[in-house]
């Protein structure tokens, strides 16, 4: 091979190697934002368990309220 020849080779390895530099820090930066939408998404989850929970005292609050009124259907 030619002088001339490596250098095309070699200038096109140096390439192919920086492009790949930038691919990794792209791919760190999507873990990071992966990993906080899954943080976020599980505090998602912890609030709509506690809106549960919560509607369903309203529910067993509003039970008990129709059958003293004796507005419950039987």
């Amino acid at each position: 091979m030619t002088s001339e020849m490596e250098n095309m080779v070699l200038e096109q390895l140096r390439r192919i190697r920086a492009s790949q530099d930038r691919m990794e820090l792209d791919l760190q930066d999507v873990k990071i934002r992966v990993t906080a939408i899954e943080q976020h998404l599980g505090q998602v989850q912890i609030q709509i368990a506690s809106l549960n929970g919560r509607m369903d005292r309203f529910d067993e609050r509003l039970t008990r309220i129709e059958r003293r009124l004796d507005l419950a259907e039987a």
